[in-house]
């Protein structure tokens, strides 16, 4: 069978969120960052079937059944891999590649980074010109030094309709390339198609994944004229409701946090100040698909929205976001200026920094705004805001949580802290019922081969076993370490078959730079092989982070190869060296 195109499986998972793959199959709750649920695939009346939003897949603990969205499908409908890709493909809005392997889709997109590499290259260089001296202005007006210019790629789009097409029209590139990347718009008078530049007389922002890939730009008016910011459109390299930017430097910061801020002028404003953990949404707020991609990054969000009724609103909703995935977050109150922009104008960096460290979390940023429509000084005010203070209270599951913040409401208001506890609990057990109420549609039984214990098959030494997952559940987080140990570990160092296949798979696709996602490993290996698969590298909190961690992995894998190869051979020792082994102490 043909292999389908890492591009279009790479397309096909972006569109296919394994949580909404799953769930009219499953009802899944939310646990922390991951969610739980009956396992559609053998009968349980406790849920062990969990499903990681972070690495897009699922495992059940009862019956070890394990994949991604595609390895879901062909259980739960009876599929071969083809049919389930075609399914998902339906489901999704995709075309199918009519002969399986399609390397179409792979040219085009590779087209577009070059388009994007090359215009940001013609706007950086006319922001040094003669024709960009107001934008060169406008970011020195910001306090941009060349160093940050330079290091974002800023750059400038001529007052001219045409100035970028002419450019990029001089290096080869069609109309319809320029405009399939949202460069260009066309008009069509009397019949007769003509394009002209989307992007004139603004400043230009490239927008770069975490792969160092231009996928996109933001452009900026320097006058009043509206819109104010034309953002890039969705193109095949380039989608909104995933674009976050500053990620490609943020994520390499020594903060475990990330800064989360609504422009990307504030953001490059942070990091010019020195906060090089900030971030900013493009042209929407901020997404569950955004939120899922940070979660990878880091282990806190500071919100830090604008202090207009716009940008609260936007902080409220984000909470929720990331709430629903169990991320940790706190929330600036930006007090002194309307944005971090100006924060950092009036009062510098320390006063920035003085407002993370006071950062609320989330549960007293909505405790703060639900005080702010009550007056505390009356008894119906009191009684109406403990009532909304119990229902956000309820929200967590933490009795340590709710037992902080009662005590504060108690002492605060007087009134019994015992009172506060009992609604809380009582507004928590009608949310429970309600969400108990829900519909569980079940998928289709099928019986699911035994993975685990044929992956072990060849191994004795559960030692060596462990140290082998935890290499490969390494590997495949941080692939940049295998440069690092490419020269002292092979595939022939694995006792278990399935793992010599698994990291030559592995480093096959690190060799050729391809992508390490779960997705592009099941169609080479069977859904038992997944299941195995799967259960070492789902949970990406409990694998190893360090490059020590890999050589520790492999020391214990070596340690155990020497010892085998210094045991005798049974089969050809005779009567009394064999009966010599078990007099030795």
């Amino acid at each position: 069978m043909a292999r389908f195109s890492d591009e279009f499986l790479n397309e096909l998972r972006m569109r296919c969120d394994i949580e909404q793959v799953i769930s009219p199959y499953v009802n899944l709750k939310r646990r922390g960052k991951n969610l739980v649920g009956l396992c559609p695939f053998h009968n349980e009346k406790t849920p062990s079937f969990t499903v990681y939003p972070e690495s897009q897949s699922f495992y059940c603990f009862g019956c070890g059944a394990g994949g991604e969205a595609i390895g879901f499908i062909r259980r739960a409908e009876n599929l071969d891999f083809t049919e389930a890709v075609r399914y998902l493909c339906d489901k999704s809005g995709m075309v199918m590649p009519s002969d399986g392997f399609d390397d179409s889709l792979s040219v085009k997109r590779k087209r577009m980074y070059e388009i994007n590499k090359e215009a940001a290259r013609f706007f950086n260089s006319c922001l040094f010109s003669e024709k960009g001296k107001e934008g060169l202005e406008y970011y020195k007006s910001r306090g941009y030094k060349k160093s940050t210019i330079t290091r974002f790629g800023l750059g400038y789009a001529p007052n001219e309709w045409r100035a970028l097409l002419t450019h990029m029209r001089g290096l080869g590139y069609s109309y319809e390339e320029l405009y399939e990347a949202n460069l260009a718009n066309r008009s069509d008078k009397d019949g007769k198609i003509s394009y002209y530049d989307s992007f004139r007389n603004r400043v230009m922002v490239p927008i770069i994944d975490v792969r160092g890939n231009v996928v996109a730009f933001g452009g900026r008016v320097l006058d009043d004229s509206k819109p104010k910011y034309i953002n890039t459109s969705d193109t095949l390299v380039y989608k909104k409701s995933l674009g976050v930017f500053g990620l490609n430097f943020a994520k390499n910061s020594p903060e475990k946090s990330l800064i989360l801020v609504e422009g990307y002028m504030d953001a490059i404003s942070l990091h010019e100040a020195g906060f090089t953990n900030a971030i900013a949404c493009l042209g929407t707020a901020l997404t569950s698909e955004m939120a899922h991609l940070l979660a990878r990054y880091a282990e806190e969000i500071i919100l830090s929205y604008d202090a207009d009724e716009a940008g609260q609103k936007a902080t409220e909703r984000a909470i929720g976001i990331l709430g629903s995935i169990g991320m940790k977050m706190r929330v600036i109150h930006l007090s002194g200026g309307k944005d971090p922009d100006e924060i950092l104008k009036k009062y510098g960096p320390e006063r920035y920094r003085s407002l993370i460290d006071g950062a609320a979390n989330d549960i007293e940023f909505a405790l703060l705004k639900a005080r702010d429509g009550f007056d505390l000084n009356t008894s119906d005010g009191k009684m109406k805001y403990l009532e909304k203070a119990a229902q956000i209270l309820s929200k967590t599951r933490s009795e340590i949580t709710r037992d902080i913040y009662s005590s504060r409401l108690s002492e605060e208001l007087q009134v019994k802290k015992e009172a506060i506890t009992a609604r809380i609990n009582q507004i928590s057990r009608m949310n429970t019922r309600k969400e108990s109420q829900d519909f569980f549609k079940k998928a289709p039984q099928q019986n699911i081969s035994e993975s685990t214990k044929t992956a072990l098959a060849n191994s004795t030494n559960i030692r060596v076993v462990r140290a082998e997952e935890q290499l490969i559940a390494t590997l495949m987080k941080n692939p940049d370490y295998y440069r690092h140990i490419e020269k002292i570990v092979s595939a022939e160092d694995f006792s278990v078959t399935l793992y010599k296949r698994i990291f030559s798979m592995i480093t096959e696709k690190i060799k050729e730079q391809r992508s390490l996602e779960l997705t592009f490993f099941s169609e080479e290996l069977t859904p038992a092989e997944m299941d195995t698969f799967v259960k070492i590298t789902g949970d990406s909190t409990k694998i190893g982070s360090s490059l020590r961690f890999c050589e520790d992995c492999i020391g214990v894998m070596k340690e155990e190869k020497i010892k085998a190869s210094e045991k005798p051979d049974l089969s050809t020792i005779s009567d009394e060296d064999f009966r010599n082994l078990f007099k030795k102490k």
